[in-house]
């Protein structure tokens, strides 16, 4: 049965679970705090309903809790960290924290970050970085099970390797875009299949190669133990970026690429290169802030076509589903919610299914 359930409940009972889990209380908070934004902004894929998955990497020894991130290389405006497989929504803040103060010393940083665990939804280090008055680029590569099939490919054969771009915009809310190179995210097919639901035709190949609208393929093993695939957003092009993805933010960083058979953990590595820019110090802020606000006023201008409201730019749906889920409260499925229920009795804490 679906629940719905209020933000601050669910931050507390996250961080609950992350604290029985090894995580002391100001981290567990933190991505607690980050995952509840995700279920908040729309994306469940990338909410609380991983938080069984980090609860099993923990207790495997994949993802260790309270890591610090490691600093490899600091020349001012360039920085090669390691995130020694800590908590990725803590290892990106300390990341984006180090790379921002050399940006606003220098005019901008580049940030190799490589060994992650699981960053989460890109956008929320994209948000960081737009506040502070600075346009940031994210290229991440996934480190888990192959799921999504090269361009005229039949199998999985690297991950969702997300792209983020994020722009402040003068007196207005940031454009932030904040994508995966699949077609669909692969937590969305999570969801679709704890909620007993197909998915529209185009976004999956089943074990065989063969187009399927059964999100489980990707979920779950099949019957020869195989698994389906996403699909490249974009045909070649959505390919083409999601591949610059894996060389940037896997080989640049020293994070390293997939070119190896499936295991079997459930630790998710990322790496990512991130540039900052801050357009003060580039000589660009008025001219920026001028000619930015002209183009997306001259966007919100275009007649709406049949069946849509208006022309939206990328960061505004995220921010209207917040003010709607804030108040109205978070959608959960029964199946997600059995999930974290026994992910807390693993590490001793009960919670009323």
């Amino acid at each position: 049965m679906q629940k719905v359930l209020q933000a601050q409940y669910l931050r507390a009972q996250t961080a609950t679970i992350l604290i029985a889990a090894g995580s002391t209380a100001a981290e567990a908070e933190k991505v607690a705090a980050n995952l509840v934004m995700a279920n908040l902004s729309g994306h469940d894929s990338h909410g609380i309903g991983m938080l069984p998955r980090y609860v099993d990497a923990v207790l495997e020894g994949g993802l260790t809790p309270n890591a610090q991130v490691k600093t490899l290389l600091d020349t001012g405006s360039l920085l090669s960290l390691n995130g020694q497989r800590g908590y990725g929504q803590s290892i990106g803040e300390q990341a984006m924290t180090l790379g921002m103060a050399r940006a606003k010393t220098h005019g901008s940083c580049i940030i190799a970050l490589a060994e992650s665990h699981h960053l989460g939804r890109i956008g929320h280090f994209a948000e960081m970085a737009v506040a502070q008055g600075l346009v940031s680029l994210h290229f991440v590569n996934v480190m888990t099970r192959p799921v999504v099939a090269a361009w005229g490919g039949a199998d999985g054969r690297y991950g969702t390797n997300p792209c983020c771009i994020g722009i402040p915009l003068k007196d207005q809310p940031p454009f932030i875009l904040d994508f995966a190179t699949s077609r669909v995210a692969q937590g969305k097919m999570r969801v679709a299949h704890n909620q007993g639901k197909s998915v529209q035709p185009g976004l999956l190949i089943d074990e065989h190669g063969q187009p399927t609208t059964t999100p489980g393929v990707v979920v779950v093993p099949q019957a020869n133990g195989l698994f389906g695939a996403l699909m490249p957003f974009g045909e070649h092009k959505g390919y083409g970026l999601a591949v610059a993805c894996e060389l940037l933010g896997g080989a640049l960083t020293g994070g390293g690429t997939w070119h190896h058979p499936t295991v079997s953990g459930r630790a998710v590595y990322n790496s990512m290169l991130t540039i900052l820019i801050d357009p003060g110090k580039l000589g660009t802020q008025s001219a920026m802030e001028t000619e930015a606000l002209a183009f997306v006023e001259w966007l919100r201008k275009s007649p709406p076509a049949d069946g849509v409201d208006a022309v939206q730019i990328a960061g505004e749906p995220e921010r209207r589903a917040r003010l709607a889920r804030e108040q109205d409260g978070i959608e959960i499925d029964g199946e997600t919610w059995r999930e974290i229920v026994a992910a807390g009795q693993k590490v001793g804490v009960d919670m009323q299914d």
